[in-house]
């Protein structure tokens, strides 16, 4: 089991600890409610070290990263942040992956912990044919994510680090100005729905801005409270929402695959299902009372079933109890389904998959 520069001041703060991504990573401190309401009402700090850090740099850099990524990086300037996905051929998905563009001919991009050496393979199987360097930095790197309406202030009194002039999905290498190109970087990135930076360097560096957040009281926050606050703003989780089962198309993020550019790895597939439809999509399911679905439940719609849960949750921000659902896509928003909770049925309804908005600062 792999742990973070971070583990033992998780260990020392009394965290509970699981295995997450084959990583030993802290679940929750004090509650995950309580983890929860401080990223949505002020800051809270995640340890995200175990997440993985590719370098692709070269005079061909962005021709390779727009050929094994469904966005469009060559339409972004340097300084900017672009989400999408890797698939492969035939459009399941690879990964999801947030790409910083550093400069003209250099990118950084962020894969998730369960999948770097799968994703590192990958990458590195599709380079041949492109004058390219890439470096796999994962264990260089140790990475925290700074969230809530208070994150700005927080980086910037805390950790000394300018930030209110870089807007969201925007990203900003050597951020203290001391010359070392991407040894840190700081973006305005998350993965709460809320306002928020994520920070990667050294692990000496990551460490000590730890120190600096718990000594100014800073609220640690564990994987738990990611997952929920992630959830209800409809932001998916890969290996539940998105895999090598689940595409881009069918989970109804379409939106960061670009059909008009003239090629990428997964194009031909993609565009066939969002031409002529999939027999499965992603659907948001809000149930009548307050029961809480999990993964792997079973939708039913007239007794029959129609899906699986994906991610499902009795919601913090909001009182609800809801979940997505990989289902039928004959099934439309404001249908009437079930969902199988042990030996009992809860009816509910389809609706939109996010449940809470966002509250990013643009």
């Amino acid at each position: 089991m792999k742990q973070t520069c971070l583990h033992d001041h998780h260990v020392a703060l009394g965290a509970l600890m699981q295995p997450f991504g084959g990583f030993d990573m802290p679940i929750q401190y004090s509650s995950i409610i309580d983890e929860h309401n401080a990223v949505r009402h002020h800051c809270g700090v995640f340890d995200v070290s175990h997440m993985g850090e590719v370098i692709v740099t070269g005079p061909d850099a962005e021709r390779f990263v727009n050929h094994i990524f469904t966005n469009d990086i060559s339409s972004i300037p340097a300084g900017k942040v672009m989400y999408g996905m890797m698939c492969y051929p035939d459009g399941g998905t690879i990964d999801d992956t947030c790409i910083c563009r550093i400069s003209d001919n250099e990118f950084f991009l962020t894969i998730n912990a369960a999948n770097i050496d799968k994703d590192n393979a990958w990458i590195g199987d599709n380079a041949k044919g492109f004058d390219i360097h890439i470096d796999y930095a994962s264990d260089r790197y140790g990475q925290l994510a700074i969230q809530g309406p208070e994150s700005e202030q927080v980086v910037e009194t805390v950790l000394g680090i300018p930030c209110h002039s870089l807007n969201f999905y925007e990203c900003l290498p050597d951020p203290l100005g001391e010359g070392t190109g991407v040894e840190k970087l700081i973006s305005r990135t998350g993965y709460t729905g809320e306002d928020g930076f994520e920070i990667y360097g050294s692990p000496e560096y990551i460490i000590s801005c730890w120190e600096k957040l718990m000594a100014a009281h800073v609220t640690p926050c564990g994987l738990g409270c990611r997952d929920t606050l992630r959830f209800e703003v409809g932001l998916p989780l890969y290996g539940d929402e998105l895999s090598e089962k689940i595409s881009p198309v069918m989970a109804g993020l379409s939106i960061f695959v670009k059909f008009d550019k003239p090629e990428f790895i997964g194009k031909e597939a993609l565009l066939k299902q969002k031409t002529e439809g999939v027999s499965e999509r992603l659907r948001g399911i809000e149930l009548d009372a307050h029961a809480v679905p999990r993964h792997g439940y079973t939708v039913l719609k007239d007794g029959k079933p129609v899906g699986t849960v994906t991610t499902g949750y009795r919601l913090i921000s909001v009182d609800k109890s809801c979940a997505v659902a990989l289902v039928d896509s004959a099934l439309k928003l404001g249908d009437r389904v079930e969902i199988q909770i042990r030996k009992k049925t809860f009816p509910g309804t389809i609706v939109k998959k996010k449940f809470y908005d966002k509250h990013y600062k643009k």
